[in-house]
């Protein structure tokens, strides 16, 4: 059974909601972030709109600004450890309790 986590569902015409999803692990030379807060980038309101879709391999989650602390390292990480406060750039994936940052 996998890690689940919340995270900002978006459907056409219908409000954001909550919803269930997995929670990411890091790969090999990336972070995972415990969210404690996200931007809101005027990208992810177009998106929202339907007039920008994610980049292709980039989250469907909105969200492409975030703060939080590393939870856990990738194999190949050395510049971060897990404690560590950052603040990240994303291509998506933002808006949810954990993202895996490259």
């Amino acid at each position: 059974m996998s890690e689940t986590m919340k995270a900002v569902g978006i459907q056409a015409d219908a409000p954001l909601f909550l919803e269930d999803v997995a929670k990411p692990a890091p790969g090999p030379n990336e972070i995972l972030v415990k969210t404690a807060f996200s931007g809101l980038n005027r990208a992810d309101l177009v998106q929202r709109a339907g007039a920008y879709p994610p980049p292709p391999g980039a989250s469907p989650i909105l969200g492409l600004e975030v703060s939080g602390t590393v939870e856990a390292v990738g194999d190949s990480v050395s510049r971060w450890k897990v404690g560590d406060r950052v603040c990240c750039l994303l291509a998506g994936g933002g808006y949810a309790e954990y993202v895996a940052v490259d």
